[in-house]
């Protein structure tokens, strides 16, 4: 998944021409949010900044959003639209339960360098209101139901080691998410290395009897880079 670092800030020009379209203006908006909000927060984060950045007016960003918790829950619901995305290839390609765990890890680290996964997971509760909070709760719910169901169909064909399924979960999570807090797009180590590394460590813990003894006969897997 490319770093959003590495990609031309094609967006900051979207309303420099009347062409182009409503949705790439809206993508726009989006884009430049999530920036401001890793740069200043987003309790410091105003919409006049967002206008500012875009270098239009506010009336005219008032036409995409009523207002920046709304921002807020669209790039959420960006973000874990693309985890779902994944998730369902997964579940859809992958084999074991343990696999899809490696899987699920992989991508979602992935996210988690990119500035949409960045921003929200920073995000604090405490600056949104009750129904916000609600989606958003709702949101996470989902993307851990997902995992939850991967853990157990490890626990059933025996590549994972017994366990309970929620507090491996929840482990599994919270290291994830505080990737967003430490990543930085130009450090030692690029989002792909991060991602790799965290599926190869969080998975070593949940490997069953039957598959490390299976590992252990073959030998070490040597993956080709």
């Amino acid at each position: 998944m490319p770093k959003d670092a590495a990609q031309p800030l094609d967006h900051l020009d979207a309303f420099t021409s009347r062409r182009r379209d409503p949705a790439t203006k809206r993508e726009a908006v989006l884009k430049t949010a999530a920036q401001l909000f890793l740069e200043k927060s987003y309790g410091k984060t105003s919409m006049n900044d967002v206008a500012d950045r875009l270098n239009i007016t506010k009336p005219a960003l008032y036409h995409y959003f009523r207002n920046k918790e709304e921002i807020l829950i669209e790039c959420y619901r960006l973000g874990t639209g693309l985890i779902e995305e994944i998730l369902n290839e997964i579940a859809d390609h992958c084999g074991t339960g343990l696999e899809k765990v490696e899987a699920f890890i992989y991508s979602y680290a992935n996210v988690m360098t990119v500035n949409f996964g960045r921003c929200v997971m920073r995000l604090d509760d405490a600056d949104l209101s009750s129904d916000a909070l609600t989606q958003v709760r709702n949101y996470k719910r989902k993307i851990d139901r997902r995992l939850r169901s991967f853990i157990q169909e490890g626990l059933d064909d025996g590549s994972i080691a017994p366990c309970d399924a929620k507090i491996a979960a929840f482990s599994i999570a919270g290291a994830l998410n505080w990737i967003c807090h430490w990543y930085e797009p130009e450090g030692a180590l690029s989002a792909e290395e991060i991602a790799t590394q965290f599926a190869r460590t969080l998975t070593q813990g949940l490997v069953g009897k039957k598959l490390a003894a299976k590992k252990k006969r073959s030998g070490p897997r040597l993956v080709s880079k």
